[in-house]
């Protein structure tokens, strides 16, 4: 029997093309969604919405301990009601709020890590000149991207599989922590000692709103980040007596940056951008220190080392200002995340999943923002994921939403990859 034969035939060609045995490839066959699974990720929205509003309307920027001690209430509350077992424990540097850890046993054979976080970029008082409220498709809020939509899917995700009574798993884990948007310095080591007794990490940072790009994404790739400190020693003298005494290390602290600027375009894998310069003294008085920071991100292993080399042998090699004494340093934060050939599988199920509601999903190979998927990808171990979160924009800016149409899509692509993971 023909295609054309097949397609002209009053049975659907699926149905036709399993009647007759034939093997179709995927362009061509659109597995059916999982009908269960959509049905109570539907039923899911209105919840969901709910949480994200009891979430935004909990102002929870990294310094903020109370807040983000309300919003761990409310998550562990959440994954209790979803049969977890649950744990609290202090960061280990920053603000020292708490990070919520979750787990729940199962009967099956993998080990499965979710992790997202509490906490937003915005100064306590936000809410008066950015509150929550609804226009149309988008729900606008303070972190209600950036990460509270990643959580409201991940919690609504869980609570579906547990009524539905899932346990194809091992281990079900996970990790909230109260500090991303600060570099995660007193959760990162805890989140990547978890993931690597795990076979597989999905990390809910959000996807970006259609709106904006063509369609919602998966991410394979972020780049690490590093901090260069250059700090410039002079002598001081006074400005308007007698100025050629002194030894003005704010502009050989400018010349240094103007010289180094472009030094990492030479280096694959690196950036530097010299965005923090300040110095210390009197208006009346030559500077005598000087300081400036610059923000590295690192997309290639070892590119942070070869780059700190670089600036020790820029500024060695000379100066604008005789007798000043310059210094750099390189100080390496959150890790880059590459997710690999592995973590491209997992992403690749989860774009035929996405196909099977009608809807598409990109990978992003890249991205130069930073992601705690790189602490739990750190030494390899367990194939990392990142972006399973609503589909928002305007995160760290005014005006963040997500948008309402994509909360359905996402929960059915949590539930649905989950227990693929589960079989597999």
């Amino acid at each position: 029997m023909t295609m054309r034969s097949l397609s002209s035939s009053f049975l659907p060609l699926r149905s036709v093309a399993l009647a007759c045995g034939l093997v179709l490839g995927a362009a061509a066959v659109q597995a059916a969604p999982d009908a269960k699974l959509l049905a109570a990720a539907e039923k899911a929205q209105p919840a969901v919405i709910d949480n994200l509003k009891e979430m935004v309307l909990i102002e929870s920027g990294s310094l903020n301990v109370d807040g983000l001690l309300k919003m761990a209430d409310v998550v562990e509350g959440r994954l209790k009601a979803a049969g977890f077992k649950t744990e609290r424990r202090k960061a280990t540097a920053g603000a020292g709020a708490d990070i919520v850890i979750g787990t729940l046993k199962g009967t099956g054979k993998r080990k499965i890590m979710l992790q997202g976080h509490m906490d937003t970029v915005y100064a306590p008082g936000i809410l008066g000149s950015q509150p929550y409220k609804v226009d149309g498709n988008r729900i606008y809020g303070p972190g209600i991207a950036d990460d509270k939509g990643g959580l409201a899917v991940m919690l609504a995700s869980l609570k579906i599989l547990a009524d539905a009574g899932w346990r194809d798993y091992d281990t079900l884990t996970v990790l909230m922590n109260p500090d991303e948007e600060v570099g995660s310095l007193g959760s990162g080591e805890l989140i990547a000692t978890m993931a690597d007794q795990h076979d597989t990490v999905l990390s809910f940072e959000p996807t970006v709103a259609k709106s904006v790009v063509k369609g919602e994404s998966l991410l394979l790739g972020a780049a690490g980040i590093a901090t260069a400190t250059l700090e410039v020693k002079g002598r001081a003298s006074h400005a308007g007596a007698a100025p050629e005494l002194g030894r003005n290390a704010l502009y050989e602290l400018s010349y240094q940056m103007l010289q180094t600027k472009d030094l990492a375009k030479d280096i694959p894998g690196a950036t530097l951008n010299w965005t923090v310069a300040r110095a210390t003294g009197p208006l009346n008085q030559i500077t005598e220190k000087a300081q400036a920071q610059g923000d590295i991100r690192i997309t290639q292993p070892g590119a942070e080392k070869k780059l700190a080399e670089a600036l020790q042998a820029k500024i060695a090699s000379g100066k604008l200002i005789p007798d000043t004494e310059t210094t750099v340093k390189v100080a390496v934060g959150r890790p880059a995340f590459i997710a690999g050939d592995k973590g491209r599988a997992l992403a690749e199920k989860a774009q035929a999943i996405y196909k099977e509601i009608d809807r598409d999903l990109a990978l992003t190979p890249m991205t130069g923002g930073g992601t705690d998927a790189g602490y739990a990808g750190r030494s390899g171990k367990a194939t990392v994921v990142e972006s399973f979160g609503l589909a928002g924009f305007g995160y760290h800016a005014r005006d963040e939403y997500i948008e309402v149409d994509s909360i359905v899509p996402r929960v059915y692509l949590v539930t649905r990859l989950l227990t693929e993971i589960g079989k597999n």
